[in-house]
């Protein structure tokens, strides 16, 4: 029986064509998922702009973008470059693992997913600075159906007995993952829990509303010794709040005798009462220390590096964790970002294990054998 040619042309095509598709859905998950909607309610994509819905023959992959100039067809708002890149971003990824695996379309078809869930967290992170939860789980249980009935990455250890070896090697991927990186951000809380700002003398802050309320880049400042903080870099957690300690504090030009006064994102606690920022038409004092909480890193990337050592193996762990940490710091250095400025770890981290799909494994093996002594 002759063999099936799985790198034919029409397949390597088809393998485009299909990750554009994807891409295309890609896109609704990257809108959707972060703001609480369906990816399926409602069925029909739709502009953000002028929410009208978009018909089949004006949702074509790659070509529709292209076509009408990157513009709505109906409000002729223009659509962000995001939605044609993410197609073809996705598209290129389906390529290039059809190919990499000539072998095994099985395998391939696992890699294909996993780039996909990656290519939705990549974005929503790089956007938004968070990860859908949905993803890493839905990551997490393709990690384990794969180890099982693929067994990709039992070929680290020469083996590939059965199942269960493969559902082991997963479930250890995953408490690497989870577990290791859960220890950075414990280390992180410790060591960066916290920043404080303090002075000499009191310096006058305030709360700077935005000059243009229609311009979606403009928001909420926090003003301090003439140094401005934007809201979403100071509120991004639920659990963060600012604490400044002066010795006085005006809301709405009156003048309140406190100590300490603590901001909430959303609200503002001032002698045990609180009062609704949004109700407010000034904030303002005299400021000797403020205090500012953050984090290392945020759960989500936890999670995330949960769902790639579970579809990876724990071998990857440590690999993907430093590639990810030299990939970040040349974002950093390109991007020009001062100390103390977020930057979101989750698209490291997916390239991290882009990097070991290809050629970490061989890195791994290449260092452990350095490691082990001759003749043995």
């Amino acid at each position: 029986m002759q063999a099936v040619n799985w790198q034919h042309p029409i397949l390597v095509v088809s393998a485009f064509v299909l990750g554009a598709c994807v891409g295309s859905f890609l896109n609704v998950a990257i809108y959707r998922l972060p703001r609480g909607l369906s990816v399926n309610e409602p069925k029909r994509s739709f502009c953000p702009t002028c929410n009208k819905d978009i018909p089949w023959y004006r949702n074509i992959p790659l070509f529709t973008w292209l076509a009408q100039g990157g513009k709505c067809a109906e409000c002729k708002c223009k659509i962000p470059f995001r939605y044609f890149a993410v197609e073809l971003l996705t598209a290129l990824l389906f390529l290039l693992m059809w190919m990499a695996f000539p072998q095994n379309p099985g395998e391939a078809l696992f890699y294909m997913i996993l780039m996909a869930l990656l290519v939705v967290v990549v974005f929503v992170d790089a956007e938004l600075m968070v990860i859908p939860l949905q993803v890493t789980w839905l990551g997490m249980g393709l990690g384990v159906v794969a180890a099982v009935l693929v067994q990709h990455h039992l070929y680290l250890e020469g083996q590939r007995h059965g199942w269960q070896d493969g559902l082991w090697m997963s479930v250890k991927g995953f408490l690497a993952g989870f577990g290791g990186l859960w220890a950075v951000v414990l280390l992180g809380k410790l060591a960066f829990g916290k920043k404080n700002m303090e002075f000499e003398k009191s310096v006058d802050w305030m709360l700077r509303e935005p000059e243009d309320e229609n311009d979606p880049d403009q928001e909420l400042c926090f003003v301090i010794d003439g140094e401005a903080h934007g809201w979403s870099d100071l509120f991004y957690r639920d659990s963060d709040q600012l604490i400044i300690e002066g010795s006085s504090f005006r809301v709405d030009g009156k003048k309140i005798k406190a100590k300490t006064l603590t901001i909430k994102g959303d609200h503002v606690v001032l002698n045990g009462k609180t009062l609704m920022i949004e109700e407010m038409k000034s904030l303002d004092g005299k400021a000797r220390k403020v205090t500012i909480p953050r984090e290392a890193m945020g759960m989500g990337d936890v999670y995330l590096m949960g769902m790639l050592g579970a579809c990876l193996g724990w071998q990857s762990v440590l690999f993907t964790i430093f590639v990810a940490c030299l990939f970040s710091i040349v974002l950093a250095v390109l991007g020009r970002m001062g100390f103390g400025q977020r930057l979101p770890f989750g698209p490291s981290l997916a390239f991290g294990g882009v990097c070991w799909i290809f050629w970490g494994w061989q890195v791994w093996g290449w260092y452990f054998s350095l490691m082990t002594p001759p003749g043995l």
